[in-house]
């Protein structure tokens, strides 16, 4: 296959990927195609497919040399025919094989570059079970901030903050305690590997670097910038405030890369603090977000809008599947990027529009615990939040709704509920778009071991965040575990639908 390109073609684009495709099904079918052509004139692009039978315009036997691309960017040579006739084939030889091979490899490097990319999610302990198996949760709680839980979302701008953002202080306070599923990336050339949360309540890429010296970073998997041919240094600086302290760090672009899919000169950022013991125990290196860039410490685009931007997703729609349990026969979840997957939900898929571009921010008409007591009833606004494991609203309703479950608090916060009186507690639903989602009590309580004993955790806590438009709800991993989430940035819209989970 030879590539003639004057005006730098686009070879990622759908059009040509349809072309090259039909192309090649017709000649591995070998319906009469010798010498496949077709001319973009717009984009001064001539291309000759060159099927089995080794012909070219000037007859068999003629040297054909081929080109593919290496990523769509540096070409290599690709395998042809000699200049001898007989090592061209006709009747099934080695180099016909051989042909194919590259043939077949090819077409599947094409099809990879359609750019509806899975990653693979892992389902971990979160932090709070590990600190609690380790019977270190109430010391870790009462050397952190009281308000820590409660305050990931709220933005302020108090000085001495050392985050610098267009000649800004600000500040943002984010809390992963909870969360539990995570996927890996590579930055860099050669490629080093992170393990990461895909937060969809956040917009900065951030890992650990190698000139931290704080006790999270030691434990965990640190970027060499030093080690990476195409890292770029910024220089810039950027905070985030955590629950215990401020997460502090440099700026910098390199390539990424998640599950094949290449992104260039994204910018992301180098921890060289990470503070407390909040991040000593994480089984995840960084955060990657997927929020949008309004929420975003770190100039410069958040990770999914350069991949838009770059075209190397078919859309700019990404989905979440959680699975509600640890398992070696499923998926622990996956991540979808450029698209939607319909093996993972049944039924329609629901839409409601994004009230407000910084969260994934959504109207919610209202809460009802087994269709009587009913939790904004006059509407009021709900994140959907992949970095949060759990479903949050307002300190009043929370503690109203505790009780209409059966939940009793404990000295460290949470709140426990029977575990014996599962069958009997009442189903909670949330009314989206006017669609009713419906969780049972099996589906809002967390179950944990410890000490020996099964313990049952409510799946609900309270956090006041004030806007403009009223106090927010969370809907967490409990609730997106249940439903399938699909985050479409084109139409800036979020979509659920009900999550098939293998039978248990």
């Amino acid at each position: 296959m030879t590539f003639y390109n004057d005006h730098n073609y686009d070879f990622r684009s759908q059009q040509f990927l349809n072309e090259i495709k039909l192309s090649g099904v017709l000649c591995l079918a070998g319906l009469g195609f010798h010498t496949f052509r077709t001319f973009f004139p717009k984009h001064g692009l001539f291309l000759v497919f060159l099927c089995p039978g080794c012909r070219t315009d000037s007859g068999p036997g003629q040297r054909f040399s081929g080109f593919v691309s290496a990523g769509w960017s540096d070409p290599i040579r690709a395998a042809a025919c000699s200049d001898k006739p007989s090592d061209c084939w006709s009747d099934g030889s080695r180099t016909r094989s051989t042909m194919l091979k590259l043939l077949l490899l090819l077409l599947t490097s094409i099809w990879m570059s359609s750019a509806v990319v899975r990653i693979a999610l892992r389902r971990v302990p979160s932090i709070r079970t590990q600190l609690r198996s380790d019977g270190l949760l109430e010391e870790f709680l009462m050397d952190s901030r009281p308000d820590m839980f409660n305050r990931r979302y709220a933005q302020c701008f108090p000085p001495g903050t050392p985050s610098l953002r267009l000649g800004r202080s600000s500040q943002k306070i984010y809390n992963f305690m909870d969360a539990q599923y995570f996927g890996e990336i590579s930055l860099g050339t050669p490629e080093q590997n992170f393990s990461v949360i895909f937060d969809t309540g956040s917009a900065d890429l951030w890992v650990p670097s190698s000139y931290c010296v704080s006790q999270a970073c030691a434990l965990h998997r640190r970027f060499k910038a030093f080690e990476s041919t195409s890292f770029h240094h910024d220089g810039r600086t950027f905070g985030i405030h955590y629950g215990s302290g401020h997460l502090l760090g440099v700026m910098g672009r390199d390539t990424l890369k998640i599950a094949g899919l290449i992104t260039l000169n994204q910018e992301f950022g180098e921890s060289v603090y990470e503070p407390g013991s909040t991040f000593v125990t994480a089984k995840f290196d960084g955060v990657l977000g997927l929020g949008y860039q309004s929420l975003a410490e770190i100039l410069g685009n958040p990770v999914f809008d350069n991949m838009v931007a770059q075209k190397i997703v078919d859309e700019p729609v990404f989905s979440f599947y959680l699975s509600r349990r640890t398992s070696t026969s499923s998926p622990e979840g996956e991540l979808l990027l450029g698209g939607k997957d319909e093996a993972f939900y049944t039924g329609p898929i629901n839409w409601v529009p994004v009230t407000a571009k910084g969260y994934w921010q959504i109207k919610m008409e209202s809460v009802a615990v087994q269709g009587v007591s009913s939790f904004c009833p006059r509407g009021c606004q709900a994140i959907v939040d992949t970095g949060t494991s759990l479903i949050a609203g307002p300190t009043n309703d929370i503690l109203s709704l505790q009780q209409l479950i059966g939940a009793t608090p404990t000295s460290l916060g949470e709140f426990l509920i029977d575990c014996g009186r599962l069958s009997s507690l009442p189903h909670v639903t949330f009314d989206l778009g006017g669609v009713e989602y419906t969780l049972t009590s099996e589906q809002y309580v967390r179950k944990e071991l410890f000490g020996g004993r099964e313990l049952c955790f409510s799946g609900f806590e309270a956090v006041d965040i004030v806007t403009a438009e009223g106090p927010l709800w969370i809907l967490g991993d409990v609730f997106l575990t249940e439903y399938y989430s699909i985050f479409d940035k084109g139409q800036h819209r979020v979509g659920f639908a009900r999550a098939k989970h293998p039978v248990e």
